[in-house]
């Protein structure tokens, strides 16, 4: 399993959502400098996951002069997400040096602009699938799409993409372990590679979403806990 920690950037600070609800907002005890200095530490670790939340919810990047500072902390690659609308941001963050870039809004909408995108950067996009059951939410977890998951994996099943990382809303900040079914159909559905997101617990919930083919999970809340890193290179 490559374990991908996140940081979630509110104000320049580390925080975590419960659920994605800004009002739920928790800060993490290491700085965002600090965290991506942590977790560089480890061999597990592939990328580090960065989101502009407010950027997510305002459709615009606002954290870019942190998150381009972040990447002179570390060697790995940074997948970073949250507000990215356009090809000016998408540039802006590759000229910068930025590995990966995760689309959610835009790209569950207008799937003409994905494609488009995956054309200028192949295999360095990520789509960011956010879901309640099956209904996919956009505009920082806010709003429903309208667009469900099997239909949305239809529609994009011939792309150059990085993968598709899905998080289940309900379980993410929760501690409570990711949705392993909806993970595993998921995986099952779609040629993509699949990054699990949202609720990972421990060293047994990485093991167990290796069971059902998945290589790859994003760590959040839990990855803040030193406990979590135990028995982990």
């Amino acid at each position: 399993m490559k374990i991908i920690p996140a940081i979630d950037l509110i104000d320049g600070q580390n925080v975590r959502l419960t659920q994605g609800d800004y009002n739920k907002k928790t800060a993490m005890k290491r700085s965002p400098e600090e965290a991506v200095q942590f977790y560089s530490a480890f061999d597990s670790v592939a990328r580090i996951h960065i989101v502009d939340l407010m950027g997510a919810l305002k459709q615009e990047s606002l954290e870019s002069s942190l998150i381009t500072r972040l990447k002179s902390y570390t060697d790995l690659p940074l997948q970073i997400g949250g507000g990215l609308r356009s090809a000016e941001t998408i540039k802006q963050y590759y000229d910068a040096g930025i590995d990966y870039f995760i689309l959610g809004t835009k790209a569950i909408t207008d799937i003409k602009w994905l494609t488009e995108m995956t054309v200028l950067y192949p295999g360095r996009i990520f789509v960011g699938i956010d879901a309640r059951e099956d209904d996919i939410y956009i505009n920082g977890w806010t709003e429903n799409s309208g667009i469900t998951i099997q239909n949305y994996l239809a529609d994009i099943k011939d792309l150059d993409l990085a993968g598709i990382i899905y998080t289940d809303i309900n379980k993410d900040g929760m501690v409570e372990g990711p949705n392993f079914e909806s993970t595993a159909d998921i995986n099952n559905s779609t040629p993509h590679k699949v990054i699990a997101s949202g609720g990972v617990r421990s060293k047994e919930d990485l093991d167990q979403l290796v069971s059902l083919g998945i290589e790859e999970s994003i760590v959040g809340k839990a990855s803040h806990n030193d406990e979590f890193w135990e028995g982990i290179k």
